[in-house]
């Protein structure tokens, strides 16, 4: 099998047709290029979405993130319990309104902050809890809710790969019959559902809401023709109706682009199956068709045996590179980050996560890829990994 042959597969790629294209035009056409009735009529699709709770967008799901930690009153002093195995603007933005990330570590099987160890984590200054669903898996929201309650914590679910995720058969947002706070989403790029950049935050009531609106430009508040207030200090946030459009396009396809993710998570499952991979060390992700969106198919390599061989993760990725298939890190450990380490961070005190961080790979998956594709990435990895 000639891998050259083949074209490049990246490890995502987003689905956008021409429909999506086309309304595109019409917005820039429209004259109304900003925030304006698109981003209004996707934030009422979104709250539909979300079983009618109260939902806005921003310009990206750092923004979501940030808002939220202001809404929930975090400040400076104040410590918010994460992972250290996320995006760094995770934590980024807890340092952003001046409190303390905390790291705890993670489940080595579904490698989001491991909820057994979270009590352990708590001191007088905690203030909320910011779980991470990595790769759309959600962690035991009914677990986690009954934690926060038990500490009168709040919860700012960052659901930025989970759009489309559900626990107990509801959607991850959605507060009909499962416990909810502040959700975030993202709506960047790579995602399941993307507007190119944008998030949206699911929240309690119309107070939130506002407050959130004031935030999201400049604290602005506008009475009448001419009446302007400020009365907080906020930032730019506001999703433009060119990003909405996109987003109004692409949640009508999201139960089928989330299909077809599912068909070929299931058929990478049934390749590995065929080699010996696991049993040399490979680790899948957790086989869950339940409640992941299946945003990510990522393995832990068996980086100890690679290490001992002279082999480390860039090597694996240059040879699958070479055979053309494009992989991703999601994520390297924030605590490792020069910044972290500057601010008294150690990625020993969370050793799972420390080893994940250190092997951890993002294979292809995205819907305009076959079960064909996934065949190659199976093969491909088979032979990267031949001397283990």
């Amino acid at each position: 099998m000639n891998h050259h042959l083949s074209p490049f597969l990246p490890f995502t790629k987003p689905t956008i047709d021409e429909a999506t294209i086309e309304a595109v035009g019409d917005v820039l056409r429209s004259g109304w290029i900003t925030n304006g009735p698109k981003c209004l009529e996707f934030e009422q699709l979104l709250s539909d979405y979300f079983g009618g709770r109260t939902v806005r967008c921003f310009a990206n799901g750092s923004a979501t993130m940030e808002i939220a930690l202001r809404i929930a009153n975090i400040r400076p002093g104040d410590e918010v319990i994460t992972t250290p195995m996320s995006w760094v603007s995770t934590s980024n933005v807890i340092l952003a309104v001046g409190a303390r990330p905390i790291f705890v570590d993670i489940d080595p099987q579904t490698r989001n902050i491991n909820l057994e160890l979270i009590e352990a984590a708590i001191t007088p200054k905690t203030k909320a809890i910011m779980p991470v669903y990595l790769s759309g898996l959600p962690v035991d929201i009914v677990r986690l809710y009954q934690i926060a309650d038990q500490y009168n914590l709040r919860v700012i679910e960052d659901a930025a790969q989970a759009l489309g995720s559900t626990w107990l058969g509801e959607a991850i947002g959605s507060a009909n019959n499962l416990p909810s706070d502040l959700v975030s989403f993202s709506f960047q790029a790579n995602k399941n559902l993307t507007t190119i950049e944008g998030g949206c935050l699911v929240m309690n009531n119309d107070t939130e809401a506002i407050l959130a609106q004031k935030l999201r430009i400049q604290g602005v508040t506008r009475t009448g023709l001419d009446g302007m207030d400020v009365d907080v200090l906020g930032g730019k946030h506001n999703l433009t109706d060119v990003n909405a459009v996109i987003g109004i396009h692409q949640l009508k396809q999201l139960p089928d682009l989330m299909k077809q993710r599912q068909t070929l998570a299931q058929h990478y499952f049934a390749c590995f199956k065929n080699t010996r991979l696991v049993e040399q060390g490979l680790e899948l992700p957790l086989e869950d068709f339940t409640n992941s969106n299946w945003h990510m198919f990522q393995v832990v390599l068996p980086i100890e045996k690679l290490y001992q061989l002279g082999i480390n993760r860039a090597t694996v990725m240059q040879k699958l590179k070479d055979m053309n298939i494009g992989t991703g890190v999601h994520y390297p450990l924030i605590s490792n980050f020069q910044l972290y380490r500057e601010l008294g961070y150690n990625s020993d005190k969370t050793p799972v996560a420390k080893r994940v961080g250190s092997a951890i790979l993002t294979l292809p998956l995205f819907p305009l890829m076959t079960t064909s594709d996934v065949e190659r990435v199976v093969h491909a990895l088979q032979l990267a990994l031949q001397e283990i």
